[in-house]
C-alpha cells in the first residue's frame, strides 16, 4: 500500500476510525504544514483547502473495502493498525494535530484554516459566512488579479496535479490550452477528461488543439538536446506552417480571455514543442503581448 494512504488511515485511527470529509481535508493540510516534504498538496476549493489526490486515494480505498463512505464522512473498515507503520516523525505530527485541533468541528477547522492560511479560502463559498471583515480582507488580498495580457506555457512533468493547478491560479490563468496531440497521461489528473473537470471546478476553462501537437511516435527515441532540436526543426517546417488558422484561434482566445496557458508534459521548455508554438504565435502580425513560461 502507498505510504500516503497509510497516513490517511493512521489519521482516521486516532480519530476513532471516522472523520467528516471537510475535517479530514483540513486536518491533512495541518499535518502537511508540519511535514518537511508534504504528503499531499492542496488547491483552494469551494470549502477551502482540498487535495484531489487525497480524495482519489480515499475513493480507491473505499472501492477496496478498506474504508466506507457516506455523504458526510469516511470511516475505517478493516482492523489493521496503520498508525504503527508510519514514520515516527509523522506519528508525532498526527498526535500534535489531534491534541491541538481534535476538539474542533468541521466549521471550526474551516475557520481556523481560513484565518491562518487565507490563500486556501480564495475560492470558498463559505468564507463570508464564517469570517469577519478583517479576516475576509486578508482572503481578498490573496486573490491574484492581473490586468496585463499574457500567454503562458506550463508543463506538468515532476509536479503534482495540485501544484500544477496552483501555478495556474496564482498567475490568474483563465483558460488552459492543451496542445498535446494525444491528451492521455499515466500521471494522475492529466488525461483530458479529468484535467478538464479539475480545471473547470476551479473556474479555469479548458480547450484542446491536437493539431498543433507532435505524435508520440516521433518522441520515442529522444535522448539528447540535439535530438529534441532536430525534432523541433521538423515541427517548425511542417506543423507550424500548416496550422496558422489554429494559431490565430489561440491568439484570438488570448485577446478575449487575456491570460491563457499552453500546456504539455515536459518541465524543461527547451524540450517541449509548446515553446516553438508560443514563439510562432508571438510572430503573428497582431501580437503585442507578453509570453511567460511558468
Amino acid at each position: 500500500m502507498f505510504y500516503r494512504r497509510k497516513l490517511i488511515l493512521g489519521l482516521l485511527e486516532i480519530f476513532e476510525g471516522h472523520l467528516p470529509k471537510i475535517s479530514l481535508q483540513k486536518l491533512l493540510l495541518l499535518i502537511t504544514q508540519k511535514q518537511g516534504e508534504p504528503t499531499y498538496d492542496f488547491v483552494p476549493y469551494k470549502f477551502g483547502c482540498y487535495s484531489f489526490s487525497a480524495n482519489a486515494d480515499l475513493s480507491t480505498m473505499v472501492k477496496k473495502g478498506i474504508l466506507s463512505e457516506t455523504k458526510e464522512q469516511f470511516s475505517k473498515v478493516d482492523d489493521q493498525n496503520y498508525f504503527s507503520q508510519l514514520k515516527a516523525t509523522d506519528q508525532k505530527i498526527i498526535g500534535e494535530v489531534k491534541s491541538q485541533y481534535g476538539h474542533m468541528s468541521a466549521n471550526g477547522l474551516m475557520r481556523h484554516t481560513y484565518i491562518n492560511f487565507p490563500y486556501w479560502a480564495i475560492k470558498s463559498t463559505k468564507a463570508r459566512e464564517i469570517l469577519n471583515d478583517t479576516y475576509m480582507a486578508r482572503v481578498e488580498n490573496q486573490k491574484p488579479v492581473r490586468n496585463d495580457i499574457t500567454l503562458f506555457t506550463i508543463g506538468y512533468e515532476g509536479i503534482s496535479l495540485e501544484e500544477y493547478l496552483n501555478r495556474l491560479i496564482r498567475n490568474d490563468v483563465k483558460v488552459l490550452v492543451d496542445v498535446r496531440n494525444n491528451p492521455k497521461s499515466m500521471k494522475f489528473g492529466f488525461s483530458q477528461s479529468t484535467l478538464r473537470r479539475y480545471c473547470e471546478s476551479l473556474g479555469i476553462g479548458y480547450v484542446h488543439f491536437p493539431e498543433v501537437g507532435i505524435v508520440s511516435e516521433k518522441r520515442q527515441t529522444l535522448e539528447s538536446q540535439a535530438d529534441y532540436d532536430r525534432l523541433f526543426e521538423g515541427y517548425k517546417s511542417t506543423t507550424l506552417k500548416s496550422t496558422g488558422t489554429t494559431q490565430q484561434k489561440i491568439l484570438n482566445l488570448l485577446k478575449l480571455k487575456q491570460r491563457i496557458a499552453l500546456t504539455c508534459f515536459e518541465a524543461e521548455i527547451c524540450q517541449c514543442h509548446r515553446k516553438h508554438l508560443a514563439e510562432s504565435i508571438t510572430s503573428l502580425p497582431e501580437w503585442e503581448y507578453s509570453l511567460q513560461h511558468i
